[in-house]
C-alpha cells in the first residue's frame, strides 16, 4: 500500500523511483513536456502559493518603515515635481497642450510600476533561495508574485492621478475603459522581462548591479518626459521599445487623446514575443536553480 507521502508526490507530478531494499526512494523532478515546458495546470494548482508569496512581498516591502505605503505615492509624485520644474519649466519641453504635471504623471505611474516590478522580480529568485533549495513548486511563481505585489503600489499611486485629473478638469472619456487592459499589458511585459532577468541573476550575479542601470537608461528611451510627437525622423526606433505604445496608450486612455494604434499594436506583439521567449528561457534554466542559487 502506498503511503500518503507517495500519493501526494504522485498527485503533484513527482515521479518516484522504485523502492530498493537497501536505500530510500529517490525523488526525481523532470522538466515538463507541455508546450514550451509551461504547464498552466500546474501553475493554477499553486495559485494559493502565489497569493501568499505576493502578500509576503507586500509586507516585507514596508516592514519597519515610518511612512509605510505612503512611499508608493511619494516616489512617482516627487519624481513628477522634479521633472515638471526641470523639463517643463526650465527646458520648456512641450506636452501636446496638456498641463505638464498630469502629462508627466500619467506616464510615470505605469513606468514606476514597470521599473519596480522588473527590478524586484529580477532579484526575486536569489532572495528566495531558501525556498528553492528546500521544496518544489513552479519557480515562475516567485517573479510573478513580485510583479503582482507592485500592482498594489500602482493602485495606491493612482489616487494622485485622480486628484490631478480633478484639479486640471480632465474629464474621463470612453477611452478609460482600456485602462485595465493597459495595466495587464504592462504587468505581462514586466513579468516577461523579470523572468529573464531573474534566471540570469541566479547564474550571473552581475545582473543584480546592472539591472538598475539598464532600467534607468530605458526610462530615457521611453516617451515619458517628452511626447512622441516631438520625435520626427527616428520615431521608428522608439516604436521598437515595447513601452512606447504602452505609455502613449495610458496617456490616451486617461487624457482623452487619440490612440496611436500603430505603437500600441507593436507593443502588443513585442510583449507577446517577450513572454514566449521568457517562458522558454526560464524553463530551460529552471532545472539548475537549486544547484547554483
Amino acid at each position: 500500500m502506498r503511503s500518503p507521502l507517495d500519493q501526494t508526490l504522485e498527485a503533484t507530478g513527482v515521479e518516484l523511483s522504485p523502492p530498493d531494499s537497501d536505500r530510500r526512494p529517490l525523488v526525481v523532478i523532470e522538466p515538463g513536456r507541455a508546450w514550451l515546458g509551461l504547464d498552466l495546470g500546474e501553475l493554477w494548482s499553486y495559485r494559493e502559493l502565489l497569493y501568499f508569496l505576493t502578500w509576503r512581498d507586500i509586507k516585507v516591502r514596508y516592514k519597519q518603515t515610518v511612512l509605510g505605503a505612503a512611499w508608493a505615492i511619494l516616489q512617482p509624485l516627487l519624481t513628477m515635481l522634479i521633472f515638471t520644474v526641470i523639463f517643463g519649466r526650465f527646458a520648456g519641453i512641450p506636452s501636446d497642450n496638456i498641463p505638464y504635471p498630469i502629462f508627466c504623471y500619467a506616464a510615470l505611474l505605469p513606468w514606476t510600476f514597470f521599473s519596480n516590478a522588473v527590478t524586484n522580480s529580477g532579484n526575486s529568485l536569489v532572495g528566495s533561495s531558501n525556498l528553492i533549495t528546500k521544496v518544489y513548486f513552479p519557480r515562475m511563481i516567485i517573479p510573478g508574485a513580485a510583479v503582482l505585489a507592485g500592482l498594489v503600489d500602482f493602485l495606491i499611486a493612482s489616487v494622485i492621478l485622480a486628484g490631478l485629473m480633478v484639479y486640471y478638469r480632465v474629464a474621463p472619456t470612453w477611452q478609460i475603459m482600456l485602462f485595465p487592459a493597459l495595466i495587464a499589458l504592462t504587468a505581462v511585459l514586466a513579468l516577461g522581462i523579470g523572468m529573464v532577468m531573474s534566471a540570469l541573476n541566479v547564474k550571473y550575479r552581475d545582473v543584480r548591479y546592472a539591472l538598475p542601470f539598464l532600467v534607468q537608461i530605458w526610462m530615457f528611451a521611453t516617451p515619458i518626459l517628452y511626447p512622441l510627437s516631438l520625435v520626427k525622423n527616428w520615431r521608428w526606433v522608439l516604436y521598437l521599445n515595447p513601452l512606447t505604445g504602452v505609455i502613449e496608450g495610458f496617456r490616451s486612455s486617461l487624457l482623452g487623446r487619440p490612440f496611436n494604434w500603430t505603437a500600441l499594436g507593436i507593443s502588443l506583439l513585442l510583449t507577446a514575443a517577450a513572454l514566449v521567449f521568457a517562458a522558454f528561457f526560464f524553463r530551460r534554466m529552471e532545472k539548475s536553480f537549486a544547484d547554483i542559487v
